[in-house]
């Protein structure tokens, strides 16, 4: 997902530097998240490296596990960060209920130009995009390259929403600034502090186009705990060409301590099955390790696990 984040500092920094500070900042302000409240709150050892599979080592499906929370929570974190600080600045024009901030870019190499378009509807929640014009062609229209829905909670930083991101928009708007290919579409409950997301992507592997898939979800608790769920569609190996199905389960409790369980099927396996399972102690250590194919040699006690068992979808 740093393709994201990427992606949402292109498009809307350039507009928060071109515009006036405004004291009385639009409704959908109070829609939108702030920093602190799509704050990422993981067990933390920033400075922990893949272990080697060995008992007391930092475990490798923590380290995973972190990373994949940080990189998808924090560019989802990053588009509703971006899109919230626009809207503290006066709009540049509005229409009935419908009010634009831009047409602007950052300066006049910048190939493409932006805007935010917010609506108010009647059941009181904002429909918004962000849309591009490209510079490299002339009389080229605006096309949106993020789309969403943003719906106020009963305070602050309570809302619930979703929006989508169409990278190849984004490509055609600005070709020099973004590569990524496909759609993701996100959801965001910030009063359960969960968030969903699903992601269509295109990657290329020695020169060819390989279609890849995944859903992703994510809820965090009121003491720090979590529960994440990563499945993945697509070719994971370099032996075959078929795309398997895997899944990622971690969870984790308020201390660290945690559990990740691994299936991965089909595709090149064919009716093989192949599952994993690694739990982590307070401070990231492995303390149990097994796999169905022995891969790895089995290590520690499922008994010392956060969470006796493996629950995977």
């Amino acid at each position: 997902m740093r393709h994201v984040s990427l992606l949402a500092a292109a498009l809307a920094l350039p507009l928060v530097a071109c515009i006036p500070a405004n004291d009385d900042p639009h409704p959908v302000a109070k829609a939108l998240p702030r920093a602190e409240d799509v704050q990422i709150k993981l067990p933390d050892n920033a400075g922990a490296k893949p272990g080697t599979d060995v008992l007391g080592e930092t475990s490798p499906w923590y380290v995973v596990t972190r990373q994949v929370t940080r990189d998808l929570n924090g560019g989802t974190a990053w588009v509703l960060i971006v899109v919230h600080s626009i809207v503290q600045f006066p709009p540049t024009s509005h229409d009935g209920d419908s009010y634009t901030w831009g047409p602007w870019d950052g300066s006049a190499l910048d190939p493409a130009r932006y805007r935010l378009v917010v609506t108010e509807l009647a059941d009181g929640s904002y429909d918004w995009t962000l849309d591009g014009q490209s510079k490299t062609q002339a009389d080229a229209d605006f096309e949106t390259i993020i789309s969403g829905n943003a719906v106020p909670g009963d305070t602050e930083g309570t809302g619930t929403g979703d929006f989508t991101i169409d990278f190849d928009a984004a490509e055609r708007v600005n070709p020099i600034d973004n590569d990524a290919r496909g759609v993701v579409a996100v959801t965001y409950d910030l009063p359960d502090r969960h968030l969903d997301m699903s992601v269509s992507t295109v990657e290329i592997r020695d020169g060819v186009e390989v279609p890849v898939d995944y859903e992703y979800a994510y809820t965090e608790g009121a003491d720090r705990a979590g529960d994440m769920t990563f499945a993945f569609h697509g070719d994971t190996d370099d032996e075959g060409t078929a795309a398997e199905d895997a899944v990622i389960r971690s969870r984790w409790l308020a201390t660290g301590a945690g559990r990740a369980d691994v299936r991965i099927t089909s595709g090149d396996l064919g009716d093989l099955q192949v599952t994993a399972s690694e739990c982590w102690d307070t401070s990231f250590a492995q303390v149990y390790y097994a796999d169905s194919g022995d891969f790895v040699t089995p290590e520690g006690d499922e008994a010392n696990c956060a969470f006796a068992t493996s629950d995977l979808p």
